[in-house]
């Protein structure tokens, strides 16, 4: 997760794909690579990176399985990787060219969706949870009540943001169930609370971050990292950890198997790996890091925000998803599309 669309392209190079030595490819959420980070790693090394946003983990694998991409490096949410894995669609790493993979914290090497990590690195990792602007919402934010039985004063103001697993989950969890379910009586209360609520969400939208910040929303469901940019610019903002359950995600960057640009693709993700430079991607878009030693270079709000350092008593809450059966994502599925009409 994670994730915002809205953000031009950012672009170090032209904006026509190229596969030029000396050029690099770099398919991503919108809104989340360091432009200072493009920019440091340039200079170090000559390479331009050319960033492509998308706005789902959908959408990523739609396009890169269509062929015809262009792209080099991908940064999948933790329950696809297995997905891109099994398509064939990322290529597995050479460790003898990443000199710093060591620097991987050891609990985000042996990871469920990619043993040992021969497939992907680390980017950042974080929650999905709810935002609240708490001059006009003063009750309990740590709950998916907030958009599935939204109070009174949020009615009409909130925004849920159109991530499938995330929202779908949330109303799994908060109805007593399990993520990737297939029992058919919890699928269908998730779905019922679902579509209650809808008529009074203002909208299913990404872009958080600025309309939170701007007040044009007074509630969304959202990342923790983008809730922390939106109380930076607008204090009233405060991050609630649903009690019932909450996603946790990593994304992590995985070399596509049909990268033109391999060598460069090595370079960057080796970059990535330095502390000082895991530190410049959780500075911009404010999530944690999977790299040991980064601490000393993260920005000093990072250290303690609630957004960032979950409170104790909410930790328990939180899970990473798992990858749904093909079954369980076919009712996702159904339910998302019945949500969309």
């Amino acid at each position: 997760m994670k994730k915002l669309l809205g953000a031009s392209a950012l672009l170090l190079a032209s904006t026509s794909l190229g596969h030029a030595a000396g050029e690099l490819q770099l398919f991503n959420w919108g809104n989340y690579t360091s432009p200072e980070l493009l920019e440091k790693f340039e200079k170090e090394t000559g390479i331009k990176v050319t960033v492509t946003d998308y706005d789902s983990n959908d959408t990523a694998l739609a396009k890169v399985e269509a062929g015809g991409h262009g792209f080099d490096l991908v940064v999948p949410s933790a329950n696809y990787v297995p997905i891109w894995v099994e398509k064939g669609l990322l290529t597995e790493l050479d460790r003898s060219k990443l000199p710093h993979f060591g620097n991987i914290a050891p609990q985000w090497i042996d990871v469920a969706w990619d043993k040992g990590r021969k497939y992907t690195v680390p980017w950042q990792w974080g929650s999905t949870g709810i935002a609240v602007n708490t001059s006009v919402y003063g009750g309990d934010i740590n709950t998916s009540a907030v958009f599935l039985d939204v109070p009174e004063e949020l009615k009409g103001k909130i925004n849920v943001v159109p991530e499938m697993n995330d929202v779908v989950n949330l109303a799994i969890w908060y109805v007593g169930g399990e993520p990737c379910t297939e029992d058919t009586e919890v699928l269908k209360k998730a779905r019922d609370a679902l579509l209650a609520a809808k008529p009074d969400w203002l909208s299913m939208d990404y872009g958080a971050t600025e309309k939170l910040s701007n007040n044009d929303w007074a509630a969304s469901v959202n990342w923790n990292g983008s809730t922390m940019r939106a109380r930076l610019a607008n204090p009233a903002v405060k991050y609630g950890y649903p009690k019932e359950g909450y996603p946790l995600f990593m994304d992590s960057v995985g070399l596509l198997a049909d990268a033109k640009n391999v060598e460069e693709a090595y370079k960057f993700i080796d970059f990535i790996m330095l502390p000082e430079n895991a530190a410049m991607l959780s500075a911009f878009a404010r999530y944690a890091n999977g790299i040991t030693g980064s601490e000393e270079f993260m920005p000093e709000d990072m250290k303690t925000a609630p957004e960032v350092v979950t409170p104790e008593e909410f930790q328990a809450s939180g899970h990473f998803l798992p990858t749904c059966s093909p079954k369980a994502q076919e009712y996702m599925t159904a339910i998302w599309t019945e949500l969309q009409k």
